[in-house]
């Protein structure tokens, strides 16, 4: 009989063993040991661990199984956000993208710049966290600022490592945030649909939808049971360890033993990169994943950081998407939808057809000279497909199959039809409502009660569009004046669901400033450039009173926003609708200190461990205050802040003489 101190070394090393089998065998695709012998050896350890629960280690590949089904996924903020990108899809974009990196990296026009480029996979996007090699959780995207925690899940990834590989004398990051995507490699998903069919259970439409379902199942066990695996290509919050460029970061992650793609190359300028693209392009029906396109990066991490990011997308990054698979149907009617700004969009309502593994009823026509520009007429035939592979529209008309009864559409006989008064602005493509009654303001309600904007729990579609029919609203302040007996009139309110209405709009009645600017509805405004101009400007009266110019200075907005922010904010309805709300609902300024934008132009670098405040707690002071937070120090860094345990941040700052503070300072700074 062995001791317990024999049992823990036996342990261990099995542990050990099996990790490097599950690396060699999902990573390397090079198995040294056959199936059967490391069966035997899993069961044994699991039969060990069974008997002596305190011998298990933290990174035991047991835990890529079984286990209790959870009630619900926590949520985990990203200490980095993860970013969406903006898309190319015609070989002029790419070299248009080119040319502005030459000029935000003020490059000289012969230098062909150095570009990291690697296939772009259609999976779930995920981030896993390490702390000194350690997997400590794992969260899908979400929001980019917030996700889910699927760690227990993402443990049962056999390519996922629970424990990062040392190698050689580099040392493991104290804290790294691994970006990636997770798939399911076609074959698995053919199969898993085969037999999801034969035991009647839900026929999944793609493999990008069965991956994001297999990893949000509350029962790990059916996530285990699922062949998963995952392509890692980026790096969020980093400490510990510094890179020079993207190809050292995914290099390094293949010594770590993460798994990264073998479709990637470092091309000088875009004429390498559209060879790269081809390639793939006459490749992708025969790779074992779906692609959509390639990722063009930036190679050096100093130029990515120099680049910036403008609203949610890096500027130095890019994805370039290949032409989506197109399918064939029949117009049968055409709509047209009223926006939150007034604009109208015609639809195509289509007989229903499958494109790439998902049912299309509705495609969009975007505008009234892109109907008469492909001459879309109600009974056409029609080839689709889904834009970036998501957004269904009309490509062009199958003109051979026309019988003669097919009928042309015009938004402005529609406008006239329904006694809707319009405008179209020069310049603009889109025709706009004056008058959309009803249609317009409930878009407008809809889009003020948003979770992201005012939050109005309980406030849908169908009650606003009571509340508009019987002259409740007409007004966001009408919201506020609403009574018991208001609510109580409607069709389906009794008195607990008036009570609970009512105090969901109370609840409101304090609310951060930019929910409130995002909630108005501002043409070209979202959520980012509403937390932007927030924290830029810190209260209504300095927005009200803001030139063109004054927005345009604004990091982020550029003209065409400005000019969307100053005829709101300038106009004697917009201030009327402003005042009239402030009477009742207290607008919260944004943390930070001295004034609209303390921070603005300022890039901070945090490393180490804080005496009071987390590092998400730290950058989203810096980011209220008009901050951007990086990841990396470089020349373009206005300090550091440093705790305990900072690490090689620390030392690059000095050697570059960047000033370095501490939380305290930080904090004064903020004025918290």
């Amino acid at each position: 009989m062995k001791s317990k101190a024999e049992l823990r070394k036996w342990v261990t090393e099995l542990t050990a063993n099996l990790e490097r089998f599950n690396y060699e065998y999902y990573v390397c695709d090079a198995p040294t040991i056959s199936d059967s012998e490391y069966d035997r050896q899993f069961h044994e350890l699991r039969a060990l661990e069974e008997e002596f629960p305190d011998l298990r280690l933290e990174n035991s590949p047991t835990l890529r199984v079984g286990g209790q089904a959870l009630d619900e996924f926590g949520k985990i903020k990203h200490r980095i956000p993860m970013l969406s990108l903006g898309n190319a899809f015609e070989e002029k974009d790419l070299f248009a993208f080119d040319d502005r990196m030459k000029k935000l990296l003020e490059a000289d026009s012969g230098r062909e710049l150095e570009y990291h480029v690697e296939v772009k996979f259609d999976g779930l996007s995920m981030s896993l966290t390490y702390e000194k090699g350690e997997l400590v959780y794992a969260a899908t995207r979400g929001d980019g600022e917030t996700g889910e925690n699927v760690t227990r899940n993402i443990q049962t990834i056999r390519s996922v490592p629970l424990r990062l590989r040392a190698s050689g004398d580099k040392k493991l990051p104290s804290l790294i945030e691994v970006r990636g995507e997770v798939i399911l490699p076609l074959k698995d998903f053919e199969k898993l649909n085969r037999e999801q069919a034969e035991r009647g259970g839900k026929i999944f439409a793609n493999p990008r939808n069965a991956a994001a379902g297999s990893i949000r199942q509350l029962d790990r066990k059916i996530t285990a049971s699922r062949p998963l695996t995952a392509f890692w290509y980026g790096v969020g919050a980093c400490e510990g360890c510094d890179f020079e460029s993207i190809d050292e970061v995914q290099k390094r992650f293949s010594v770590w033993g993460l798994l990264t793609g073998q479709y990637r190359k470092v091309c000088k300028g875009p004429a390498e990169v559209m060879k790269f693209y081809r390639k793939i392009e006459k490749a992708r029906e025969s790779l074992p994943y779906e692609i959509d396109g390639i990722v063009v990066k930036l190679n050096r991490m100093r130029e990515l950081d120099q680049a910036g990011f403008v609203s949610r997308a890096p500027r130095g990054m890019i994805a370039f998407k290949y032409p989506p698979r197109q399918e064939t149907t029949v117009v049968e009617d055409i709509i047209v939808q009223v926006g939150r700004t007034g604009a109208l969009t015609p639809v195509a309502i289509l007989r229903p057809v499958k494109v790439g593994g998902v049912e299309v009823r509705r495609a969009t026509l975007h505008n009234q000279d892109e109907i008469e520009r492909k001459d879309v007429r109600v009974g056409d035939t029609v080839f689709i497909q889904r834009a970036g592979d998501v957004i269904p529209e009309v490509v062009s008309v199958v003109k051979e199959k026309r019988t003669g009864k097919e009928k042309p559409f015009s938004i402005p006989e529609w406008c006239e039809k329904h006694g809707i008064e319009f405008e179209r602005k020069p310049g603009e493509a889109a025709y706009r409502a004056k008058n959309a009654g009803g249609e317009l303001r409930k878009r407008r309600f809809e889009h003020f009660a948003l979770k992201d904007a005012m939050n109005i729990d309980g406030l849908g579609e169908k009650i606003i569009e009571q509340l508009l029919d019987e002259k409740k609203i007409t007004t966001f302040a009408d919201l506020y004046r609403l009574k018991e007996s208001d609510l109580l009139a409607l069709e389906g309110f009794k008195n607990k669901s008036a009570q609970n209405l009512l105090a969901s709009i109370a609840a409101t009645r304090e609310t951060e400033l930019c929910r409130i600017i995002f909630g108005l509805g501002i043409r070209h405004v979202g959520e980012r450039t509403s937390k932007v101009v927030a924290n830029a400007f810190g209260a209504f009266p300095a927005l009200l009173e803001a030139r063109v110019e004054d927005f345009e200075a604004i990091h982020e907005i550029g003209p065409e926003v400005a000019k969307s922010l100053r005829e709101y904010f300038g106009s004697s309805e917009g201030k009327r609708e402003i005042t009239e709300l402030l009477a009742y609902v207290a607008a919260i300024p944004p943390r930070k200190a001295g004034g609209a934008g303390a921070f603005v132009d300022v890039t901070v670098v945090l490393t180490g461990t804080f005496p009071t405040l987390s590092r998400s707690d730290a950058a989203k002071l810096v980011e209220d205050a008009g901050g951007k937070v990086s990841a990396s120090v470089s020349k373009k860094t206005t300090f550091v802040v440093a705790g305990a345990e900072a690490g090689s941040k620390l030392d690059k700052a000095n050697d570059l003489g960047i000033e370095v503070i501490d939380e305290t300072e930080l904090l004064r700074r903020l004025g918290v």
